[in-house]
């Protein structure tokens, strides 16, 4: 069996970013962070899934409904976050959690951002976009039969142009594409199913 060399230092922590602050707007006003899944908040399982894969720390950004969600899910061990903002799009939330990231300490290498109803990505496919980590400059997401999707891995040197480019429900498409050629890509079909939960429709996923 391989061992590491003892002098070999160790894996630069990547931070879990969850984005939990929508409002459910297509739900009926239902903040998705509350969505009933497997008898518990749907934000418990997304850090759950965070958590298993071996991102550290966790962050979690909140908005809609931010205080009843505090109240009612068990963010224990998480730094959790309000957007005030939330209602302008993914954009803020992502500003919000990478802000807070950057001025953690010690700063993480990168910052591993999930959906919070995306049930369907669990810990292996996390962890398969954690393997994906090779400096500050990392770029990566899973991919679903070649299209890129989330959880998406950014190293700690693009969170600034990140963070000024991510408006509105873009979130960081524009980074994304100004950069596609520095992208990783890290399929995770046979092991993820990338389905939001954004309609009524889609209420019996979580069943």
């Amino acid at each position: 069996m391989e061992t590491q060399p003892q002098n070999q230092p160790p894996a630069p922590p990547v931070a879990g970013l969850l984005l939990a602050a929508g409002g459910g707007r297509r739900l009926g006003g239902r903040p998705k962070a509350l969505l009933t899944y497997r008898g518990r908040p749907l934000v418990e399982n997304a850090l759950r899934v965070l958590r298993d894969a071996g991102c550290g720390p966790v962050h979690v950004v909140l908005g809609a409904s931010a205080a009843e969600v505090r109240e009612r899910a068990d963010l224990t061990g998480c730094t959790v976050l309000d957007n005030p903002d939330w209602a302008e799009g993914m954009g803020s939330s992502l500003r919000v959690g990478l802000a807070s990231l950057a001025a953690a300490s010690p700063r993480p290498a990168a910052a591993l951002v999930s959906l919070v109803d995306q049930p369907g990505i669990g810990a292996e496919a996390v962890k398969r976009v954690l393997a994906a980590y090779r400096s500050p400059a990392t770029l990566a997401a899973a991919a679903y039969d070649g299209e890129r999707g989330h959880p998406v891995l950014f190293g700690a040197d693009r969170w600034a142009d990140i963070t000024a480019t991510a408006t509105g429900d873009r979130g960081a498409r524009v980074h994304l594409t100004n950069h596609a050629a520095d992208l990783t890509l890290v399929e995770c079909a046979d092991i993820a199913e990338p389905y939001d939960i954004d309609t009524p429709a889609d209420l019996a996923r979580l069943e």
